[in-house]
């Protein structure tokens, strides 16, 4: 029986020969391609549906998420204070979930009975799309490609798609694997895969080089509202709105660029560079007002929580019980983080310089050189004796074994 299949499609050269290879597997079936609109930019979707239908698929259905992925799944991100080991700002991690859910929502509404992705079998993304599909729609059946076919490489994929008569624009030379969205761009592959190899300046593709930034600092204002981006330079924007302004005035700076060597879902450790120039910025100035707004215990337990948040998030796990549990602690937590921040952004470092909220814990007659604001300094003896207890008795102990020794 002819099957109807979803594919996951990008207009690149894997996606590309996986439409008539389905087909080959599986005479008769119809192949559909999803594209997804995360703020990758115009140039990528570019005649994609035209890409499609010339490679075979039976539809080509393009769905905008641009501010949905920023509002239901970066923002989120932010508040919840993620950095995937201490570095990484999750641009294609947070990105997966929803292009997979909206995949799967399709398929379901066309009445498909599997769904397709152009994933290698080293990666991330196999297992972030197939989690993704699992929360959606449990019963489809899920096909692999890269999983399954006999191409080892670009120049066999290139053989096979020139061989069918299908136009294709990629050439066999590929230097680097890139994914981009709203949020990010991350570059691997190429020199990359020595880690010894300094990143090629020309690998950069968004950000300005810090040493031909501006020699000028700039500043921005960055509004919040429980933890959530709201204004920007004053002006209140939508959340995609606001994220590409962070993102312009960033990317001038060279701010955002990170190169990392981090340990895959799958087993293995895989260096990428990562371009997150908005998302460092507001990354920055949400900080500034946690240390505001927050009392000390509570920003530990914000840390740890973050933690764990990203591993999930990383991992492909956005739609788990444990996800969302996490998402209602951090909502509380963060429910008295609004404020504002002013940013300098200079040669590639964006730096929280002014701040303040209306919650802020901050006080200056109590904190000030100045005035003692209600604190009686003679109290610090009595907490310092209390606080000191546990170290002056195993001091105490510790000497009495030496003396009865």
């Amino acid at each position: 029986m002819a099957k109807k299949i979803v594919l996951a499609y990008s207009g690149g050269l894997d996606t590309t020969a996986i439409v008539p290879w389905l087909k080959e597997q599986d005479p008769g079936c119809e192949v559909h391609a999803f594209c997804a609109d995360v703020g990758q930019g115009a140039e990528e979707l570019e005649g994609i549906e035209e890409k499609a239908m010339a490679s075979g698929a039976s539809s080509c259905h393009v769905a905008d998420l641009r501010e949905a992925v920023v509002s239901e799944y970066a923002f989120p991100t932010l508040a919840a204070g993620c950095l995937y080991e201490g570095r990484y700002l999750l641009g294609t991690s947070l990105a997966r979930p929803i292009i997979a859910k909206a995949q799967a929502e399709h398929a379901l509404a066309i009445g498909a009975d599997a769904l397709s992705h152009g994933c290698t079998g080293k990666g991330n993304d196999q297992v972030r799309f197939e989690i993704g599909f699992a929360a959606v729609a449990p019963h489809l059946e899920v096909i692999a490609p890269w999983r399954e076919w006999e191409f080892t490489g670009r120049e066999s994929l290139l053989e096979y798609v020139k061989s069918r008569g299908i136009p294709t624009t990629s050439s066999v030379e590929k230097i680097y694997s890139r994914d981009r969205n709203i949020w990010h761009i991350s570059h691997e592959g190429g020199a990359l895969e020595d880690p010894w190899n300094a990143p090629p300046e020309d690998m950069w593709t968004w950000t300005v080089s810090p040493e031909e930034a501006p020699d000028t600092p700039e500043t921005v204002s960055v509004s919040f509202e429980s933890g959530v981006p709201v204004a920007f330079n004053g002006r209140e924007l939508s959340p995609f709105e606001l994220l590409d302004a962070a993102n312009q005035v960033a990317a001038r700076h060279g701010v955002g660029r990170v190169d990392l060597v981090e340990n895959r879902v799958v087993g293995i450790k895989s260096r990428g560079c990562y371009e997150t120039p908005g998302g460092t910025l507001l990354a920055e100035a949400l900080m500034s007002l946690d240390e505001l707004c927050l009392d000390r215990a509570t920003r530990v337990l914000k840390e740890q929580l973050a933690v764990q948040f990203s591993q999930m998030v990383y991992d492909g796990r956005w739609f788990s019980p444990a996800r969302a549990a996490l998402t209602a602690a951090l909502d509380a937590i963060n429910a008295p983080v609004s404020g504002e921040v002013i940013v300098k952004l200079y040669k590639g470092t964006a730096t929280s310089i002014q701040r303040k909220s209306p919650n802020s814990l901050y006080r200056q007659n109590v904190a000030s050189f100045e005035e003692d604001g209600g604190y009686n300094q003679k109290h610090a003896e009595g907490f310092i004796r209390l606080f000191s207890l546990p170290t002056r008795l195993q001091a105490i102990e510790q000497q009495e074994v030496i003396v009865n020794a």
